[in-house]
């Protein structure tokens, strides 16, 4: 019968065999031989094998790696197992065991010989042989490994471990737990088993090797209007998730915005989600993966100026107790402090020791703070004020004429908190209320009659506390008086300008002159533009007065008048301008027009027309007057030819304030008989021609430069028309 179980053995190990994974690897110890027969069999059905064989002594197992290549490894566990040699069997075992076939002794084992897979070749020293099995359980797989081992049968090595049987390797899926378990056929059934974890990532090993751990790289490229976040690194074949999420030390952020893309990443960010708290994260799609993880912006300034745009200060009154509401995208780092400010738009004034660190999006409470219309909350960062939020900018009305007050606790002695400074009230004056301590003794009498308003008081009584004073009633009397003493001083100088009348009216005169000379460059100046009756010159002369008239200068033109002419006659009315011009050292302006030069030209050739002007004339006085015979004479009919012949006898003197103006398109050349006047081409010489109307009083400097496009732009569309 026990020859029959070992042949039942050796029947199902060679039905086995052959079904080796050219993976799994099998060493063994010295003083030890060892074969592996199959990976893959059935535990449990093995045959039983002898009674005093080989027995287990000790299990270990070890974290490995099964590679490929070398950047392509699985983790698995290595299995040692070492073996012992019972301490009692008989000669006969002995002797049995070293006779059966194919395992150790001097029968044919169908090689010719003894096998021995240490070295090949055959032994005659007898020996115990045994059959090992590993089975490795886990989650997701199970697996039964069979071994047969050979030990020499030495009577003095009994009770002593033999050496060690290493067995490579039980794979798992990464951070997995493996149970492992080890039998020997012999009698008894013995049996060890132990469980362990597969590395996960954390292993340096599998960062090394595992492409499963092999985290990428994150890169930032910041950009104006974007910032694109690039994957570096990443396993061809695999994909990777991207998560963005804004890290908050209170656990409260969201799980973000999670995106699954390929090797190779890029993703697009718009610069307006930038913000110090927002972090990346990487990831590839496996079990337990590793995650890389980046903040990149957490000193960004830009980023940082967009978070306190994003972020909210809001106050709250409940009861008589004033909290306040900081909310952001991100966790800051700031300090709430508390702060009065009379005045709208005006400096606040923080209140000492009442600070306190800004923390959580939840409300927070200034205990023993009461609310009033001049109390703010502002948010300071870094030495600077980021938000700032009053009480009056929520519903309470705003009272500037309060005064805050420090009491010290203990002394009862009384400041004023004004402009960063406390200022004892024996010295206070800022009010204007009269003489350093006038107000001592009333505010105390206030307070004492609760006409005051408490803001703070601390727990103990050696802190400080803070009033809220009324200083209007004393700031009414203030103002009444000096409302009297303006009043008083206007009266003395209305009496002091009643007194000196003409004074009076020439002051009221220079005033009206300023007051107009506002209104343009030319202002007071006055002017006569005298032109030939023909379309173009009335379109230019049109033109001219408009924009003229738009400097300030008074213009009156000839031909025209009005009323004037209707009452008086083209030629009469044209004397009376010439000689008011002249009088008043206003200028002359002598538009040359095709016609008007057609005009000088009959000047200059001398025709003999009786004058009808003779009126305007004799007003000039003896040193007007040339000799009559020097003076041709025009038709009545023109009133360009009668106003040359008001021009030609001044002009022959070089007096009058005379300025000839042609039109460089229309009339190539001024006449000799008007060269005597400066002559300006227009619009080319524009600019001269406008310092010319100004006077020698006003033509320093290029104040006249930005209208003079405006001037000729007009006059050139009047001659394009």
């Amino acid at each position: 019968m026990h020859a029959l179980g070992q042949l039942l053995l050796m029947l199902v190990v060679g039905s086995a065999g052959g079904r080796e994974d050219p993976r799994d690897t099998l060493a063994c110890s010295q003083g030890l031989t060892c074969r592996l027969l199959d990976t893959d069999v059935l535990c449990g059905t093995e045959p039983p094998g002898s009674r005093h064989g080989l027995a287990l002594a000790r299990l270990r197992l070890e974290p490995a790696l099964r590679c490929t290549e070398p950047m392509a490894c699985v983790p698995c566990l290595e299995a040692h197992v070492r073996l012992a040699l019972p301490l009692a069997t008989s000669t006969a075992t002995e002797s049995h065991l070293s006779a059966q076939p194919g395992i150790s002794g001097t029968e044919d084992s169908g090689d010719g010989g003894q096998w021995s897979p240490a070295t090949g070749a055959t032994s005659s020293q007898p020996n115990v042989t045994g059959l090992l099995l590993l089975s490795g359980h886990a989650y997701t797989s199970s697996r039964c490994v069979a071994v047969e081992v050979w030990a020499p049968l030495d009577p003095t090595l009994r009770g002593r471990t033999m050496g060690w049987v290493i067995f490579r390797c039980f794979e798992a899926p990464l951070g997995s737990k493996l149970h492992v378990s080890a039998y020997m056929n012999s009698q008894g059934r013995q049996r060890l088993s132990q469980q362990q974890r597969v590395p996960d990532c954390l292993w340096p090993a599998a960062q090394a090797s595992v492409p499963q751990c092999q985290v990428p790289r994150l890169r930032v490229s910041p950009g104006q209007k974007e910032v694109v976040v690039e994957v570096q690194g990443a396993a061809v074949g695999l994909s990777y998730t991207l998560r963005l999420y804004h890290n908050h030390s209170h656990g409260t952020s969201g799980p973000g915005r999670a995106v699954t893309m390929s090797s190779p990443m890029n993703y697009v960010l718009p610069a307006d989600e930038v913000l110090p708290c927002l972090c990346l994260q990487v990831w590839p799609e496996t079990q337990d993966p590793l995650r890389a993880t980046l903040c990149p912006f957490s000193h960004d300034v830009e980023a940082w100026e967009r978070l306190w745009a994003q972020s909210r200060l809001v106050l709250h009154i409940k009861g008589q107790v004033l909290t306040c509401s900081l909310s952001a995208p991100c966790d800051l780092l700031a300090e709430l402090v508390p702060c009065w400010q009379p005045v709208p738009s005006g400096p606040c004034q923080p209140l000492p020791g009442l600070q306190q660190p800004a923390g959580g999006q939840g409300p927070q409470e200034f205990g023993g703070l009461r609310p009033h219309p001049n109390l703010c909350v502002q948010v300071w960062s870094s030495g600077q004020v980021r938000l700032t939020q009053c009480l009056r900018d929520r519903a309470l009305p705003g009272r500037p004429d309060d005064l805050l007050l420090l009491e010290h606790g203990g002394n009862a002695s009384l400041c004023a908190m004004e402009w960063g400074a406390c200022t004892p009230l024996a010295s206070f004056t800022s009010t204007g209320a009269g003489h350093p301590g006038l107000l001592e003794q009333d505010l105390q009498q206030d307070m004492a009659g609760g006409q005051c308003q408490q803001l703070w008081h601390p727990s103990n009584s050696t802190g400080v506390v803070f009033w809220a004073c009324p200083l209007h009633k004393y700031l009414r009397t203030h103002w009444a008086l000096v409302w009297m003493g303006v009043l008083l001083g206007a009266t003395c100088l209305l009496l002091l300008l009643l007194m000196k009348k003409e004074d009076m009216k020439g002051w009221l005169k220079s005033l009206r002159a300023g007051s107009y000379g506002s209104k343009g460059p030319l202002q007071g100046r006055r002017a006569l533009l005298v032109h030939a009756a023909e379309p173009v010159a009335e379109r230019v002369a049109c033109a001219l007065m408009a924009a003229l008239h738009s400097l300030g200068l008074t213009v009156v033109a000839a031909p025209g008048g009005g009323s004037g002419v209707a009452a008086l006659g083209p030629l009469p009315w044209l004397h009376a301008q010439h000689h008011r011009a002249l009088r008043d050292s206003d200028i002359i302006v002598l538009l040359l027009s095709p016609a008007a030069v057609a005009a000088a030209h009959q000047w200059d050739a001398g025709g003999k027309v009786v004058p009808e002007s003779g009126a305007a004339e004799s007003s000039l006085g003896p040193w007007h007057n040339p000799d009559p015979d020097d003076v041709p004479t025009v038709a009545p009919c023109e009133v360009f030819a009668a106003a040359l012949s008001c021009a030609m006898p001044v002009l022959m003197v070089a007096s009058g304030h005379y300025v000839v103006a042609w039109l460089e398109a229309l009339v190539p050349a001024v006449p000799p008989a008007l060269r005597a006047a400066p002559a300006f081409a227009l619009p080319s010489e524009m600019e001269g021609f406008l310092q010319a109307l100004a006077g020698p009083a006003r033509q320093r400097g290029r104040w006249l430069q930005p209208y003079v496009a405006a001037v000729a732009e007009a006059l050139e569309r009047a001659v394009g028309e």
